[in-house]
């Protein structure tokens, strides 16, 4: 049982970059699709920071589709559930809102995972 206490502490206290290849070794090597775990493990910002409003809602705008254009639309099309065709219209009409309302976390991993495909993104 106290493994399993550690192991839960390790998780929650995983930075994003550290989630992010988490996530990418839980795909590649056993094909799972963490996205949403990849946000709860990524846990409470750290404290004692400067009195900054914190922003709770991100916007992930596509701004150019890059050299890979295809990529980029597959991946839209994987990220937002939305058919090819839909997610080609997204690409198309950069820039372009690609998911709103999302968490810093889930935000920026797929800010991550799109700009490893080759596109241009901007977090509002």
């Amino acid at each position: 049982m106290a493994d399993l206490k550690d192991f839960a502490e390790q998780l929650v206290n995983l930075t994003v970059k550290e989630v992010n290849e988490l996530a990418n070794i839980l795909k590649d090597e056993y094909g799972i699709e963490p996205a949403a775990a990849a946000v709860a493990v990524a846990g409470p910002a750290a404290g004692g920071e400067a009195a900054e409003e914190a922003q709770t809602e991100f916007d992930v705008i596509l701004k150019a589709a890059g050299g890979s254009k295809l990529a980029v639309v597959k991946l839209v099309k994987e990220l937002t559930g939305l058919g090819l065709k839909e997610a080609k219209g997204v690409v198309d009409s950069a820039p372009a809102p690609v998911k709103e309302g999302v968490s810093k976390d889930e935000a920026e991993a797929l800010k991550a995972s799109l700009e490893e495909a080759g596109a241009e993104v901007e977090l509002k």
